[in-house]
């Protein structure tokens, strides 16, 4: 093909010595199924540049809620989501405390996980040249 190349819109270029930038390892003090969960996410972070050192704090905490959830749902099957218990009103059907602290813990990584750009729709904000101002996109989608 002659002439200039096409140029893909979402080919985003590496920063120099981003693929070479070991990740950083998890917290002495991590949970387990936390620690794991960094080591699996913590490269593909580090390349994109969404593991600074200011953001490690944040990124534990994420994972730490995702290590919860894992205990929580692992409770829940094991004891079953309701228990029965007589009250005054008669015999009752209630919730574990388990499902409460499991829908916390998935709010946590919700609100977290967006900063780090962690489901499809937040990967999709940051695009190929980090990210976008929400205004200009609304604007963009609005014009068509």
């Amino acid at each position: 093909m002659k002439g200039r190349k096409p140029e893909a819109p979402n080919v985003v270029p590496l920063r120099e010595g981003a693929a070479s930038a070991p990740a950083p390892e998890p917290y002495d003090d991590m949970s387990v199924d936390a620690a794991a969960t960094w080591r699996e996410l913590a490269p593909d972070l580090a390349m994109r540049g969404r593991l600074k050192p200011a953001y490690r704090p944040m990124f534990r905490v994420w994972c730490e809620a995702f290590s919860d959830v894992l205990k929580f749902t692992y409770d829940l099957h094991t004891m079953g989501d309701y228990f029965r218990t007589e009250t005054r009103n008669g015999l009752q059907e209630k919730k574990r405390a388990a499902w409460g602290q499991r829908q916390d813990a998935i709010a946590n990584m919700t609100r977290i996980g967006a900063l780090f750009g962690l489901t499809p729709l937040d990967e999709a904000r940051f695009g190929p040249d980090g990210q976008k101002d929400l205004l200009a996109m609304l604007k963009e989608t609005l014009d068509g």
